[in-house]
C-alpha cells in the first residue's frame, strides 16, 4: 500500500508517480480543510506563469508568483501564509501556517516589503474532494498522506523537484518512488 496515515487538515497529499489526472501528475497539496463533509486543498507545486501584481491593482510590481490550487474555482484567489503577526488573520492549518487573511493587511505588508516570497503562497482555484473522495482516492493509492513535513516546504520548490523532496520525506521506505520515470513506457 502507498499510503499509511489518514489525511487531516495541515497533511500534505503526495499523488502516486504515476497518477492517471494530468491535473495532479506529480502533485504535492496542501489540506486546508478535511472533514466529513469534505476536502480542501492547493496544489502546491503548480506555478503559472502570472504574477500577483498583474492581479492585485494596489500592487502592480509584485512579482510574488501564482500557483495553479486546483480545478476548482479558477475565477478566486486564495493564499496561505506564515505572517500572522502581520495579517492578524487566518485559519490556522498547521503550527504557524494559516491559509487566507485580512486582504487590506495583507496589500500593506507586501507594499512595505514586510512579507517575503518564502513565507506566503498565492493560488488560483483549489482542489476539492466531496465526502469520502479523498478517502477512497487515498485507498486506491492515488495518494500518499504526510502529517510530519519541515513547513518550509510549503513555501519553496515547484514541479517535480517539490514532489520528490515530499516523497523522500515519506521516510527510506519510499524515496526508491522520487525516481520513478514520469513515463515508464519510454525507458
Amino acid at each position: 500500500m502507498f499510503n499509511e496515515l489518514d489525511p487531516q487538515k495541515g497533511s500534505l497529499l503526495i499523488s502516486e508517480p504515476f497518477m492517471l489526472d494530468p491535473r495532479f501528475l506529480r502533485s504535492v497539496i496542501l489540506l486546508c480543510d478535511h472533514n466529513s463533509e469534505g476536502s480542501l486543498g492547493f496544489v502546491l507545486n503548480n506555478k503559472t506563469n502570472v504574477q500577483i501584481g498583474q492581479l492585485l491593482e494596489p500592487i502592480p510590481t509584485c512579482t510574488f508568483p501564482i500557483y495553479l490550487g486546483g480545478p476548482v474555482a479558477q475565477e478566486s484567489l486564495f493564499f496561505v501564509h506564515s505572517r500572522f503577526d502581520l495579517l492578524l488573520s487566518g485559519e490556522e492549518v498547521a503550527p504557524n501556517l494559516y491559509f487566507g487573511g485580512d486582504e487590506e493587511k495583507l496589500i500593506n505588508a507586501i507594499q512595505q516589503h514586510q512579507i517575503k516570497t518564502d513565507e506566503i503562497k498565492f493560488f488560483i482555484g483549489y482542489s476539492g474532494w466531496s465526502s469520502g473522495q479523498l478517502d477512497k482516492e487515498i485507498n486506491e493509492n492515488s495518494w500518499a498522506v504526510q502529517n510530519k513535513y519541515r513547513h518550509h516546504i510549503i513555501f519553496e520548490g515547484n514541479g517535480d523537484l517539490l514532489w520528490k523532496d515530499a516523497i523522500i520525506g515519506l521516510g527510506p521506505k519510499y524515496a526508491h518512488v522520487a525516481n520513478f520515470p514520469q513515463s515508464p513506457e519510454l525507458n
